[in-house]
């Protein structure tokens, strides 16, 4: 079976992303449709903190890339809108497939973000 495809909305500038297939990007998908605030961190990502833990499997990628989505710990939602290295532990959730003007729409502030299936 395919990956499945999100929707993800800034500014009214839609991405498409690729879910992984595991656990954790299930669980995720379960709470679409979604409208957050993600908060700034480190001029790099956009988080967002949950009520409720979803499921981890949390590794250190080495490498963060543009348009990553992951968790971190098991509540807090990160979007990467830069690529660095790194040396904490994620679980990865997906990707969105072409960052062409992800980190311009995101911007330098807080941020809502709608994520969606799609259909």
């Amino acid at each position: 079976m395919k990956n499945p495809k999100i929707k993800i909305t800034v500014n009214s500038k839609i991405f498409t992303a690729t879910l992984l297939d595991n656990n954790s990007a299930k669980a995720f998908k379960e709470l679409l449709p979604l409208t957050i605030k993600m908060n700034e961190l480190n001029s790099n990502e956009k988080y967002h903190d949950f009520s409720q833990s979803l499921p981890t499997n949390s590794s250190n990628p080495g490498m963060i890339n543009n348009g990553d989505l992951m968790l971190y710990g098991s509540k807090t939602l990160v979007l990467f809108y830069k690529t660095f290295s790194t040396s904490y532990n994620y679980t990865k959730l997906g990707k969105i497939d072409d960052v062409k003007g992800l980190a311009s729409a995101l911007g330098s502030g807080n941020v809502t973000v709608t994520f969606e299936l799609e259909c």
